[in-house]
């Protein structure tokens, strides 16, 4: 999109959505702007005229875009404060290339699929994760989330507009119960905003259940019916086995839901065939190795959603947000030195060369990067101990698993070019949790503990999972299945 102003000309490339566009369309207005569309493209763009880049501070959203300022004769990228778009870019002399995945930015001439150490230690040492910032082929970087990477004469810098804060809990627990209720139900009555009908994702769980108890109420007093759908794998009554992430089938608890709230509900199964049938394309689809059946099954799932819905809520993030997952309250795992999720690379080097093993060292990279993320943990000067590290789990959990499991979201969906939205990820909700002291969030000894009452669907979610069930040391390890043959 071009717009003019006086003798400057301004561009802007843009993929995403703004939940508070509207808003800032009418500041704009108010301004003198006149609007051409309807769309948040326009806004942005009349934003970045109007406040410069400090309109990236105003913006409730999922966003990833690229402005040109003719008049200083600069090129922006900005990402959202929570990475949930991608935004890759490199640089060739004296040109910029930039998009929204590596294979992209491969069209450009200048620009190669080529590997080097690093992108091994990458794929080896914290895949399917990446280090913030890296791009894991040679020469390819990735604007961090919240940041705003600027590029003039060919000098590239980055800084970052938004940073995760530690400030003293005053709330007392009904009051943080409050709050957190209003914020999601923001997030949820925003996200359902849309040119077209608004779908939900409905896993069972009690993030996915809560999302939809807050759509499903909000449409109804529209008069419509949420659209939902839940996936499970053709066998799973007989094959199904417990572990400590998924203590029990979902289906059960789907069932409560829909038993709950007036939904249009979808049962989608996926066989092992059609699963085995996608490894190769989940690959393809993400430029890199990734969580191999993981990855295959969300993308055979999404291209069924998209026969039915274009945007879908997703209950993803909550689990690093809140303290869901085992690491945050199982002490072997809560004081592990490392990553939680990956504690032991044995099965990683199992698939090296001795040579390999000793060029790459991935244990000291993998240090590194832990022991790096560990030094930009915002904390509160008092805080020691056991305060200290939950501080730190849950920066390493929104840093580094969140940031995966939005990537591959983000990959899987925008593929079949359905729009996956996350409520959880709403900026204000993270701001405000992470500053939620532990007891509260393992109020009673369960984690994400629903208070009574506050949604019908809080009493039929799954119990806490089973503080006797083994995690293995390293929950990435399926990597190995393809990830030596791909690159």
């Amino acid at each position: 999109m071009l717009r003019q102003r006086g003798e400057g000309e301004y561009a802007i490339v843009y993929n995403g959505e703004i939940y508070n566009a509207e808003e800032l369309k009418q500041d704009l207005i108010r301004r003198g702007c006149r609007f051409e569309t309807t769309c948040d493209t326009e806004v942005i763009l009349y934003g970045y005229m109007e406040y410069g880049m400090e309109v990236a501070k105003k913006l409730n959203g999922i966003f990833a875009f690229a402005i040109w300022d003719g008049n200083r004769d600069t090129l922006f990228l900005c990402r959202d404060r929570l990475g949930v778009k991608p935004l890759f870019y490199a640089v060739k002399g004296d040109t910029l290339v930039f998009g929204s995945e590596p294979k992209a930015l491969f069209a450009h001439p200048q620009i190669h699929p080529e590997a080097d150490a690093d992108s091994f230690r990458e794929i080896f040492g914290v895949g399917p994760a990446r280090t913030p910032g890296c791009g894991v082929f040679r020469g390819l970087q990735e604007v961090k989330p919240g940041c705003i990477l600027s590029y003039s004469r060919q000098r590239v810098k980055e800084a970052p507009y938004w940073t995760l804060e530690a400030k003293p809990h005053t709330d007392s627990y009904e009051q943080t119960v409050e709050t957190v209720s209003w914020l999601l139900q923001d997030a949820v009555k925003r996200q359902l905003v849309s040119d077209v009908p608004v779908c939900s994702f409905l896993s069972g769980g009690i993030d996915s259940s809560v999302v939809t108890a807050i759509a499903s109420r909000q449409l109804g007093l529209e008069g419509l019916t949420l659209n939902t759908f839940s996936f499970d794998f053709t066998h799973n009554d007989t094959c199904f086995q417990s572990n400590a992430f998924q203590p029990t089938r979902d289906r059960p608890y789907v069932d409560q839901v829909l038993a709950l709230y007036p939904l249009h509900h979808t049962y989608l199964e996926c066989d092992e065939a059609t699963l085995a049938d996608l490894l190769e394309d989940a690959v393809r689809m993400k430029d890199l190795p990734g969580m191999t059946d993981v990855d295959a099954s969300l993308l055979y799932f999404c291209s069924l959603v998209k026969q039915h819905n274009k945007v879908a809520l997703t209950g993803e993030c909550a689990d690093e947000i809140f303290g869901g997952y085992p690491w945050f309250y199982r002490e072997e795992l809560l004081h592990v030195d490392g990553f939680p999720w990956s504690a032991d690379l044995s099965a990683r080097t199992a698939l090296l060369s001795d040579e390999a093993i000793r060029t790459l060292n991935l244990e000291e990279y993998v240090r590194d990067r832990y022991l790096d993320t560990l030094a930009q943990v915002p904390a509160l000067p008092e805080e020691q101990g056991e305060t200290r590290r939950r501080r730190e789990m849950s920066f390493l959990n929104l840093r580094w698993f969140m940031q995966t499991l939005l990537d591959r979201m983000d990959r899987t969906s925008m593929s079949w070019g359905l729009e996956a939205r996350v409520p959880f990820a709403d900026h204000r909700i993270v701001e405000y949790v992470y500053n939620v002291p532990w007891s509260m969030k393992y109020e009673d000894g369960m984690e994400k503990k629903a208070a009574p009452g506050r949604l019908q669907v809080a009493a039929s979610a799954p119990a806490a999972i089973s503080k006797e069930e083994p995690v293995p040391q390293d929950l990435f390890a399926g990597i190995r299945s393809f990830a030596g043959g791909t690159l």
